[in-house]
Order: C-alpha cells, then sequence, then structure tokens
C-alpha cells in the first residue's frame, strides 16, 4: 500500500471525519454504561504539520488552519476545535503544529471503563500508536488488517459502541466492496453497534451503488452526510467526502444538521460548499 494520512492530515476531510467522529462518541457517552471505539484504519494516531508530507501538499491550509483564522468559529465546532488546540497547548504563539488522528482524538474522550481497539498494516504506523499509547492500559494497538480483525473483535464485551472505518481508498470500486462485505458480516454479528464509513467523492455517480448497498441488504437506521467543496466532474481530484452511519445514534440527524452549514461555512472555497444530510434507511 502507498497510501500515507500525513500528507492529507488536518486537510477539509478530515475536519468534517473528526468532527462528526467527536460527536459520535459523545452520543455513546450519554449513558453511563462503558463502550469499545475500534478504528480499522488507525493510522499514525498523530501528524507533525511541520514536517515533510503535510507542507508538501498544504491540505491542512484548507482544513484545520481555517477554524484557526475564523473571524467567530460556530458552537457546533468547538468541541472539535477546543480537542485540537488542547493538543498544542504547548506553542507560546498559538500555531497548529501536531494534528490529531482519529484515535488520540477518541482516546481524549474515553472515560476509565471504556476502552479503544486499533487496527493498522503499516510498520512505521503501527509503531507510532504503539508509543503514543503505552501507558493507557484502556488502548489495544493490533497490527493487522481491520477488516479481518472485525470478525475477532465483535461483539466487543462491552456491547455498546463504535467502529469507524476509514480507508484508504487507493481504488475505489475495490475499496467499497471490501467495506460492504465487511459491514454484511460485522452486522450479523452486531447488530446493535454503530459502525461509521468515511468515503471520498470525486464524481458522486461512483458513489451512488454504496449508498444503495444499505437498503438492499435489510442493514437499518443507516444516516448519510456529505460535504461537497467542489463540483464533482473531475475524477481526478477529491471534491467532496461523505459519512455513513449505521445505527446512528437518536436524533443524530438533529445534530448533523446543525454541525454539517457551519462546516460549510468555515471550509467554502471560491464557491459556495454544498452539504446534505439523509437517512439512506429510516429509523
Amino acid at each position: 500500500m502507498n497510501y500515507r494520512h500525513a500528507f492529507h492530515a488536518g486537510n477539509f476531510a478530515d475536519v468534517f471525519k473528526h468532527a462528526i467522529l467527536i460527536g459520535l462518541i459523545e452520543a455513546l457517552k450519554t449513558k453511563s454504561t462503558p463502550f469499545c471505539y475500534i478504528d480499522t484504519h488507525a493510522g499514525a494516531g498523530e501528524y507533525d504539520l511541520r514536517g515533510l508530507e503535510p507542507n508538501k501538499t498544504g491540505e491542512f491550509v484548507d482544513g484545520v488552519q481555517r477554524l484557526l483564522i475564523a473571524d467567530s468559529l460556530p458552537a457546533s465546532l468547538r468541541p472539535y476545535f477546543d480537542l485540537v488546540r488542547a493538543l498544542n497547548a504547548d506553542d507560546a504563539n498559538g500555531h497548529l503544529h501536531r494534528y490529531p488522528g482519529s484515535p488520540l482524538l477518541a482516546r481524549s474522550l474515553l472515560r476509565d471503563t471504556d476502552r479503544a481497539v486499533l487496527c493498522e498494516l503499516q510498520d512505521d504506523e503501527v509503531a507510532s500508536l504503539k508509543k503514543l499509547f503505552a501507558a493507557d492500559t484502556r488502548i489495544g494497538v493490533h497490527q493487522r488488517d481491520g477488516y479481518a480483525a472485525l470478525a475477532a473483535l465483535l461483539p466487543p464485551k462491552e456491547r455498546r459502541g463504535l467502529v469507524l472505518i476509514d480507508p484508504p481508498f487507493e481504488a475505489q470500486r475495490d475499496e467499497f466492496r471490501s467495506i460492504e462485505a465487511t459491514i454484511k458480516s460485522a452486522y450479523a454479528r452486531w447488530p446493535t453497534g454503530v459502525f461509521a464509513v468515511w468515503y471520498p467523492i470525486k464524481q458522486h455517480q461512483h458513489v451512488l451503488p454504496f449508498q444503495r448497498w444499505f437498503a438492499r441488504h435489510g442493514v437499518k437506521k443507516t444516516l448519510m452526510a456529505e460535504l461537497m467543496l467542489q463540483p464533482d466532474d473531475s475524477p481526478l481530484r477529491l471534491n467532496g467526502c461523505g459519512m455513513v452511519i449505521v445505527n446512528a445514534p437518536w436524533q443524530f440527524d438533529r445534530w448533523l444538521e446543525k454541525l454539517m452549514p457551519d462546516l460549510a461555512q468555515v471550509l467554502a472555497r471560491e464557491s459556495r460548499a454544498e452539504w446534505h444530510v439523509e437517512w439512506l434507511v429510516p429509523e
């Protein structure tokens, strides 16, 4: 696999994905019973925005950096931004030099009774995860294929939790097929679990079969949110992204309908950004 998320850390897709992830975890925390967070493609856990890879692409400038320079930050984005800012509290000038991946954001929200399982295949990223979380007994790092791991990990002993599926999408059609097969098996094992799947949008017509798959295969209560920053008229660039949420928490659609216009406002480029929230399979 050639994909390295360091080139894209903190971009608009990360802001979208991580703002929603925080909302999902906070929704799980409204109940006192423990939950398990599982990340199938965990990455390195955190990224140095001063490094070669982020500065080669500069994608974070049109992503998390937009929040830093915003005249006023919408309330819906404050929890996300506060967590990112806390990771950079040691910078006297208030600059962002570290960006938290999903594992680090999730860890910051876990209670003492909750736990996390992080799956990653790449040697260097596994080493980074083990270093980050070596002292945290709530977190397990597994060097294994995240899709295959779910067969062994589900259902978790807590019987409550969230699986984040955030693959690299090097081959989009193949990745969607892998996700569909994984959800089919995982949902059968754990029909009450929350599954959040991030996906890129280059041309929307290539995403539609995946969105229709959930209703055709008996997956219940499936919610979708999408953010488009550019017209979906080119297969050569990332024009937008989306998240499909199986077993979305109660009233999470209303929460998204508050978040998404704020995301669109802060992240919009030359033209007006568009957003969309829809039940693919109603409650």
